[in-house]
């Protein structure tokens, strides 16, 4: 199942996501919250209405308590910047205030002069864990979707740290939904910038796996419904200008658009 968290005349809800076509989908709102057991509603409406005078917008799918992010979980990507394959998953923060959702725009930081993409599977927690064991981590996962690890490349390499360099304001774009139904072990992932491909891998050549990254991690904190797993990107980062449109696509999952801007 797709879930989508939407505005629609200013109201939020989460709705399930039925259809194919991109010009004929439907959202079935849903009754509550979907991190609990939950019922739809039966009242649809069209995610893209030709009716004006309804107003559909897609949201980050989750409003996650914290973002885990994890780096050099690619090979190929770890080699592509200089950086030694880590024995063990090696995790940073992105806070709350850089998530932003499908259709938002991606403002270039004023202190930055080179900016990265870095397409990436995302892991939605659906409760509260610590101390997962291996054998139990499907059990705490509530579904996946599609993210973008915004990067001030150069911050990266002159602070050494990295809260700034990735954890700026619109630096993890999620979206579009979040697929419950989903075998995440050898899928594609490619990015493009206005329509050329940057990036293309498959989940299959994580160094960690997701059940690696949830026990790390959960070693260590709780998580919370809604919070956020970011899993590794695979080679071929680059940079980003003012005026690119940049899509990550996810097999099984969808896409994620968003398009860079000045910040003002």
């Amino acid at each position: 199942m797709r879930i989508a968290r939407f505005s629609i005349d200013g109201n939020v809800a989460f709705g399930a996501v039925e259809g194919d076509k991109p010009d004929e989908l439907v959202l079935d709102i849903i009754k509550g919250i979907p991190f609990t057991d939950f019922e739809l509603s039966g009242t649809k409406v069209p995610l893209a209405p030709r009716d004006a005078k309804t107003r559909v917008r897609l949201l980050p799918p989750v409003l996650p308590n914290k973002v885990v992010a994890f780096g050099r979980n690619y090979a190929e990507h770890a080699r592509e910047l200089g950086n030694e394959v880590p024995d063990a998953p090696f995790a940073f923060f992105k806070p709350a205030t850089s998530v932003i959702g499908s259709g938002d725009e991606i403002q270039y930081p004023s202190f930055s002069q080179e900016l990265h993409h870095e397409a990436e599977l995302a892991v939605v927690i659906g409760r509260m864990c610590r101390e997962v064991p291996r054998e139990r981590v499907k059990d705490v996962i509530f579904g996946y979707t599609c993210a973008n690890d915004i990067t001030a490349r150069d911050v990266q390499r002159r602070e050494k740290q990295w809260a700034r360099a990735k954890g700026f304001d619109t630096s993890c774009p999620l979206g579009p939904w979040v697929e419950t139904e989903l075998d995440p072990s050898d899928l594609t992932i490619q990015l493009t910038v206005n329509g050329d491909q940057r990036q293309l891998g498959r989940t299959s050549e994580m160094i960690h796996s997701i059940e690696d990254l949830i026990v790390n991690i959960t070693e260590a904190m709780t998580l919370l419904p809604g919070d956020v797993i970011l899993t590794g990107t695979p080679a071929g980062v680059g940079p980003l200008n003012v005026g690119d449109e940049v899509a990550v696509t996810i097999e099984g999952i969808g896409t994620l658009t968003n398009k860079v801007i000045k910040r003002g």
